[in-house]
């Protein structure tokens, strides 16, 4: 064999070498880039996930807290007269925005001043405004003020006569003119709306019959064993919302003009119960100024007003507020309204968590 020859033959065998290495090489290579290569992304799931396995307390907390159970409209110290248009206005205003309310309205709350003078001309007029929103209005309760026993100060020609009070009127005509007014069988009630519990108490003497209150609200020995009486189902710790017009003198105190006269003995009567809420008006004062919760054994709100809310400044734009309140499975909120543009106060939102009995 030639020199020549010898050569070819070796290039030969190294080239079916090479080739029979290429080929084996591609053969583990393939298998080493299976094994390297990144697991493509999981589809997400479009079945609904097993909550079987979740804790059983959060699931129920989820779909029983997302959705309110009761909602309600709190309005106080309307003062409606006859002989003025503003404090009209401001409550149709307030009626214009609850009968087109962006959530639920169920029931609608006056604390107190429906009017400015619990005279026949006074309630007129606010039955001419109410007749207006009848087929949309909710179900509506009040309780009454200091400013609903007015007319003894009113004379024959719907003028003020403080000399000549009581100008042939009497408290007692007051009451019966309210009870009338709202048919019920006496000034103070309650009632429930969706299993919960609604309590209005009345003042229910002013000047006429008792100088010595004053302003004052005053409630007498059988409304206060009624009140007593009406807490006993709320020993489970059920949510209670009390409505009362004055608001309380300070804790350990009788309250005198402008107050709750029997505050000892109306905290006390609280005192045993957890989730109590209380609602007073009369202040007239802004959600955008001053304090409006006060947390004692209870949880104290102190409204604004429909007809008069005081203006933080004279330039202030007319205002006319009130309460929102909805009712959780935990907890209770709360947010200030203003009426004239249908928007909220910032300064008044509140989120109450319930006690667990």
């Amino acid at each position: 064999m030639s020199r020549r020859q010898f050569i070819k033959m070796l290039l030969s065998f190294v080239g079916v070498i090479a080739a029979s290495l290429l080929g084996l090489w591609k053969w583990l290579g393939r298998d080493i880039e299976a094994a390297v290569e990144p697991p493509k992304p999981i589809p997400p799931a479009t079945t609904t996930p097993n909550l079987a396995s979740a804790p059983a307390a959060a699931t129920t907390a989820t779909a029983s807290t997302t959705e309110p159970l009761f909602s309600f409209m709190i309005l106080s110290d309307t003062h409606v007269n006859s002989y003025a248009a503003e404090q009209s206005d401001k409550l149709r205003k307030a009626l214009d925005d609850i009968t087109s309310f962006e959530s639920k309205v169920e029931t609608v709350l006056i604390t107190g001043d429906i009017t400015d003078s619990g005279t026949e001309s006074d309630y007129r007029e606010y039955n001419k405004i109410i007749k207006d929103y009848s087929k949309k209005l909710p179900p509506l309760h009040a309780n009454m003020g200091n400013h609903d026993y007015y007319s003894i100060w009113i004379d024959k020609h719907g003028q003020w006569d403080k000399d000549a009070m009581p100008n042939g009127k009497s408290d007692a005509q007051s009451r019966k003119a309210f009870i009338s007014q709202f048919k019920m069988d006496q000034i103070y009630h309650d009632f429930y709306v969706n299993g919960y519990h609604i309590i209005m108490l009345s003042q229910e003497a002013y000047v006429q019959e008792k100088p010595e209150v004053g302003e004052g609200a005053w409630y007498s020995d059988a409304q206060m064993a009624w009140f007593k009486q009406k807490m006993e189902p709320h020993k489970d710790g059920s949510p209670v919302f009390v409505m009362i017009h004055q608001p309380l003198p300070s804790i350990g105190q009788d309250g005198a003009t402008h107050q709750l006269i029997r505050a000892k003995e109306f905290r006390s009567i609280l005192k045993p119960y957890s989730n109590v809420f209380v609602f007073s008006g009369h202040r007239h004062e802004n959600f955008r100024a001053g304090q409006h919760y006060t947390p004692e054994s209870f949880h104290w709100f102190h409204n604004a007003s429909v007809g008069r809310t005081r203006s933080l400044s004279q330039n202030s734009p007319l205002t006319s507020q009130g309460l929102y309140v909805q009712v959780y499975s935990d907890r209770v909120t709360l947010r200030a309204r203003e009426f004239m543009d249908r928007t909220w106060i910032k300064e008044g939102n509140w989120s109450i968590p319930l006690k667990r009995a």
